[in-house]
């Protein structure tokens, strides 16, 4: 189901990424994905990406980076996207994508799995909250974009 994204992966994550970000209407340029997908090869980000599906053909990915947090005494991981191809959605394969990747990061010693969802994709937010996900309790991301 899941395959660890390597560098010959490039061009079919830079695909889906373009795909994924035209869907949510974000204001990415082709560079910025570019510069994205080659820091996430680099070996000088935190982070990894797997392949949803056979990995002749992926149905979609997921780019998770790795951060540390003092109040939960450890390691703690940020899905940044999940991405499935709209044709192949609603068979499952998110919950499994989900669950897979929590066990592989449990693994790792990840201590806490965040991910942000857009406030208006009530399907995503069904799909995370059946597999555990709930709001932090005290908090809510802010950003500063540089």
């Amino acid at each position: 189901m899941l395959t660890l994204c390597r560098p010959d992966d490039r061009d079919r994550m830079l695909r889906m990424v373009t795909q994924f970000h035209a869907e949510e209407k974000l204001t990415t340029t082709d560079a910025e994905r570019a510069a994205g997908i080659d820091a996430l090869f680099s070996g000088e980000v935190q982070a990894a990406a797997w392949l949803i599906g056979p990995k002749s053909s992926p149905v979609g990915y997921i780019i998770v980076s790795f951060g540390f947090c003092m109040a939960i005494g450890g390691r703690e991981a940020l899905i940044d996207e999940v991405w499935i191809r709209p044709s192949v959605r609603g068979r499952g394969m998110g919950s499994q994508c989900l669950a897979a990747v929590a066990k592989e990061l449990t693994a790792m010693g990840v201590r806490r799995i965040n991910l942000d969802v857009s406030v208006d994709n009530p399907k995503a937010k069904a799909l995370y909250e059946k597999m555990g996900f709930a709001p932090h309790e005290r908090y809510q991301r802010m950003s500063l974009r540089n």
